[in-house]
């Protein structure tokens, strides 16, 4: 519990009605379902909903501070207090900090936003400063890791709320350091407000998430992510990138570039694509402020970048090149080119490219290591844009050696519709392909009919562990099926 005073510190309010001396919050809540007598409600407005269309019901189940943006209607005689802010997403954030007793301040604070990138990123990073002995935590795209601890994200940066909750629980732990992922989205609603990150990281920049729940237009996009670069202390930004400028024109923190140009603070330099038979990766070496080599085993010139990206930041941490090494040698983002090792004849990999745009990326980075076929088993999801399948397809067909067209997430839709549509994308091109509904079977036919030097890829599912049907999510995860399929055919996996 703590004092209304203590939480409304950093913000600027008017008290519409009551007073606020000596009154004890017992809960700070922005969901009706989790009122307590003694809270303090805050009325958050949504793409969806108004919570302050909730301040009656909040009063009647025992709400004693109402934080609100604009007029609320209240029961009668009620004794609530009301106070009133002009952002209540804004307000949130600081009275959540607060709430948490600023557990920011005891966390060294990585936030990482950009277009692509982000979630891999992350994971490197968090490899590399375990490698030097640190304790992180990690909030992303697929989950929050605190401790052992591993919680399923429904945003990539979550509410305020929950988001100073779980840096708390970090602390608690005793982990020292956290990097997150950091949208656009998140920034436009201030679940990042209340505290500088240590911190601030730039990937890259190209248009997405533009439509009406999200960014009006490009430069709204761009504009959100810059606000990153006036919530850190040093800002460490892919120079190579033609929006650089763009982002760090409002910065007010301490910047360091990276990237494959010269003129970079580090550059990389030499670069060479690596087959390992049954996994692909890239050699590099930096020079500037850090001079070393390295190796990821992950492939793509994108992977160069994901891997100077966390490079430029562990440097910061006294990690030492050879525990960097280490870790990009080690690092595995499940669902993001993550191999599977099936064979040391061909190589098999996830990747959660769900669109035609990075499906396109995906492939036409696999086929810089000449494969000898590149086979793709990918699906489209249910109640989604049939403009994504004709895409997909004709990507697919266009870029592949071999397509396996299978079932995704076809939620309330018939399966053969989808798989059909696929279809038609790939008529578009001269692409040989097979249409198997059944994922394992699909799966199980890549690998019966697998030929030394292929690259095969799994697409479109990635980190989930779920197939969408009919409004159920039954469990599926590929690398269980991939299991399933060496264990019923025989054969062990590597």
């Amino acid at each position: 519990m703590d004092k209304l005073e203590d939480l409304l510190a950093e913000l600027e309010y008017s008290v519409i009605q009551g007073e606020i001396e000596n009154i004890i919050v017992t809960d700070v809540v922005m969901d009706t379902r989790k009122l307590i007598k003694g809270c303090l409600f805050v009325c958050i407005t949504g793409a969806n909903f108004d919570g302050h269309t909730f301040a009656e019901e909040a009063v009647n189940k025992g709400a004693r501070v109402l934080v609100t943006e604009k007029d609320v209607s209240l029961p009668d005689d009620n004794d609530a207090v009301v106070v009133r802010v002009s952002d209540t997403r804004r307000a949130l954030a600081y009275i959540s900090c607060a709430w948490f007793d600023y557990p920011a301040e005891k966390l060294n604070t990585i936030g990482v936003t950009g277009t692509k990138g982000k979630t891999t990123t992350t994971y490197l990073i968090k490899q590399m400063l375990e490698n030097a002995g640190h304790k992180v935590g990690l909030v992303g795209t697929i989950e929050t890791i605190i401790g052992d601890k591993h919680i399923a994200s429904l945003n990539t940066t979550p509410e305020s709320l929950t988001l100073q909750r779980y840096f708390s629980e970090m602390v608690e732990a005793g982990i020292d350091s956290v990097v997150m992922e950091v949208s656009s989205q998140a920034l436009m609603l201030h679940r990042t407000d209340g505290f500088i990150f240590d911190y601030g990281v730039f990937t890259n920049i190209s248009p997405d998430h533009i439509g009406a729940n999200e960014h009006k237009d490009f430069e709204d996009y761009l504009h959100c992510k810059s606000l990153l670069f006036s919530q850190c202390s040093v800002g460490l930004v892919n120079g190579d990138d033609e929006h650089t400028k763009d982002i760090l024109k409002d910065a007010t923190c301490k910047t360091e570039s990276f990237g494959l140009n010269d003129g970079n603070d580090i550059q990389a330099y030499d670069t060479e694509l690596v087959n390992g038979g049954s996994y692909l990766g890239v050699k590099f070496k930096t020079r500037g402020l850090i001079e070393a080599d390295f190796r990821c085993d992950m492939p793509g010139r994108f992977t160069v970048y994901n891997a100077l990206c966390a490079i430029a930041v562990c440097r910061h941490f006294d990690v030492s090149a050879e525990q960097m090494n280490d870790a990009l040698q080690k690092a595995k983002v499940k669902g993001r080119i993550e191999m599977i090792e099936v064979s040391p004849d061909y190589t098999m990999m996830i990747d959660y490219a769900h669109n035609a745009m990075a499906l396109e990326s995906l492939l036409t980075t696999l086929k810089e290591y000449e494969p000898g076929r590149l086979v793709t088993v990918f699906g489209c999801g249910g109640n989604r844009s049939r403009d994504r399948r004709f895409e997909m397809g004709e990507v697919s067909g266009r870029l592949s050696d071999f397509t396996i067209i299978t079932s995704d997430n076809p939620r309330f839709e018939e399966p053969q519709a989808i798989l059909d549509d696929i279809e038609t994308g790939i008529k578009r091109t001269d692409g040989e392909y097979i249409k198997i509904i059944d994922r394992k079977e699909a799966i199980a036919y890549a690998i019966d009919n697998a030929k030394p030097g292929d690259v095969i890829i799994l697409a479109g599912k990635g980190h989930e562990d779920y197939q969408e049907i009919k409004g159920v999510k039954h469990p599926m995860d590929e690398r269980v099926l991939i299991n399933e399929v060496m264990e019923e055919s025989g054969m062990r996996h590597a």
